[in-house]
């Protein structure tokens, strides 16, 4: 490591989560960066020692400055195209994040999840599966433990990333023994620009992996960077290019990897034969049936168990925000989706919701759109939610899209509204096909406040 930064300037722009740990890490090798923020206040610099780094930076951003950097190591959350530091890399000055730097010192097994929804769940999944097959797995990456933190893991036998458009944008060495793109649905058009952009940063996870696991049902996971393309549509094939790289393509109503009819049994079927009853799982909904057989393939690949994978599939929780039940109050059920923080996902959940939901489904939707366009949303609000409530700065953009949305001024008021509508046999999802930074700290906050409230009116 020394050797590859020996005698170049070094520095670390944004230090938030992962540039933090990102600095720690360069510390322990020896290297001693230049540290920058475009912020004012960084919570945390005060246990980085001044003497260890070359220079502490905060504020308006100085291409000058960051010109004369050999190596910028880039934060996921500070865009490429800022002024300052395309001019930087005009220079050039060479620019990577730290899931690259990983890359470039790690040498053990990595699996790598991307898509614009559903990748915590399958992240936490895999890592469950080959747990509960002996393996020592570990989750990193955008799921919250940085990727140069998880390497101070040194029992770890496999990693499991999940990786974000944003970390993709700055990596380029990272080999996996298999990737995967769940789906591509619009977000994040703020900062890419467009969806020709933001699906080619998803590529990127494909650059480098042994099998390359996509969505049969969504074209735009098909992996094209540095591959042949495939004139088949069979969801089970297999196919192996002139790289060397293996492609699987998965869909629920794929053969070798699918839902299948077993003596009238649903039956999750991996790599063509039946592992478990659907019925036995414990996520529910047609995405889930997807992300557990993009999970199983994955985990598999890794050297999971059949048993392993299928012990994992009756017993994991959701994680909190994913289309979780918060109350279950006189046959009405609650359901708390603050992580849908775009359309697809909101898409999703509807989807796999609306056949369980033997009377109305009342919708809470609305927030920070992010730039996008809400359209696609608007026949499956017609045809399958029977109350829309909206709320935030898009949410009369979402409102507009049906006639009959009622709009209101904050979550509260809609959870309140709400209660007042529903009847035994009724589901309310919030779903809100928004980010939440409008209106609260982060989805979080947003999906508890939920549950707060929706306690209150469950008396």
């Amino acid at each position: 490591m020394t050797k590859l930064f020996q005698g170049k300037k070094v520095a670390v722009l944004g230090l938030g989560l992962s540039g933090l740990a990102t600095v720690r890490f360069l510390l322990k090798q020896g290297i001693k960066p230049t540290l920058m923020d475009s912020r004012l206040k960084v919570s945390g610099l005060d246990a980085i020692p001044p003497e260890k780094v070359d220079g502490i930076y905060l504020g308006e951003l100085d291409a000058n400055r960051l010109a004369k950097m050999d190596v910028i190591l880039v934060s996921p959350g500070l865009d490429l195209s800022h002024p300052a530091i395309r001019f930087a890399s005009a220079q050039g000055t060479q620019l990577m994040g730290d899931v690259e730097l990983f890359a470039l010192v790690n040498q053990k097994p990595v699996l790598g999840i991307t898509g614009s929804n559903g990748k915590s769940t399958v992240t936490t999944l895999v890592t469950y599966m080959l747990q509960q097959s002996g393996i020592n797995a570990l989750a990193a990456g955008n799921i919250g433990l940085p990727v140069l933190d998880a390497l101070a893991e040194t029992n770890t036998q496999v990693y499991v990333l999940e990786l974000s458009s944003f970390q993709l944008d700055t990596t380029y060495n990272l080999k996996l023994v298999a990737a995967c793109n769940l789906n591509v649905t619009e977000d994040h058009l703020d900062r890419h620009g467009s969806m020709v952009a933001y699906a080619a940063a998803k590529q990127r996870i494909f650059r480098h992996a042994a099998l390359a696991v996509y969505n049969a049902d969504d074209a735009l996971t098909l992996p094209t960077t540095n591959l042949e393309s495939s004139s088949s549509a069979d969801s089970s094939d297999v196919i192996t290019n002139q790289s060397g790289m293996a492609k699987l393509a998965l869909s629920v109503a794929g053969t070798d990897y699918g839902v299948v009819d077993v003596a009238g049994v649903r039956m999750l079927q991996v790599a063509g034969l039946p592992l478990l009853p659907v019925s036995e799982m414990t996520l529910v909904g047609k995405h889930n049936q997807f992300n557990a057989l993009a999970a199983a393939a994955l985990a598999l690949a890794a050297g999971a168990s059949r048993d392993g994978i299928a012990t994992a599939l009756r017993t994991y929780q959701s994680l909190p925000h994913r289309c979780t039940l918060v109350a279950n109050h006189n046959g009405v059920r609650w359901i708390n989706d603050s992580k849908a923080t775009n359309v697809g996902a909101t898409l999703a959940a509807i989807a796999g919701l609306r056949s369980d939901v033997p009377g109305k489904l009342l919708l809470i939707a609305g927030g920070d759109g992010k730039g996008a366009n809400f359209i696609e949303l608007a026949s499956v609000l017609r045809d399958e939610v029977d109350v829309l409530i909206t709320l935030g700065k898009d949410g009369p953009s979402i409102a507009a899209l049906v006639p009959g949305a009622i709009e209101v001024a904050d979550l509260a008021a809609a959870v309140k509204v709400a209660a007042g509508l529903v009847a035994a046999g009724d589901l309310v999802l919030l779903s809100p096909a928004c980010a939440s930074l409008d209106m609260f700290k982060n989805y979080e906050e947003r999906g508890r406040l939920f549950a707060e409230y929706v306690q209150k009116v469950c008396v």
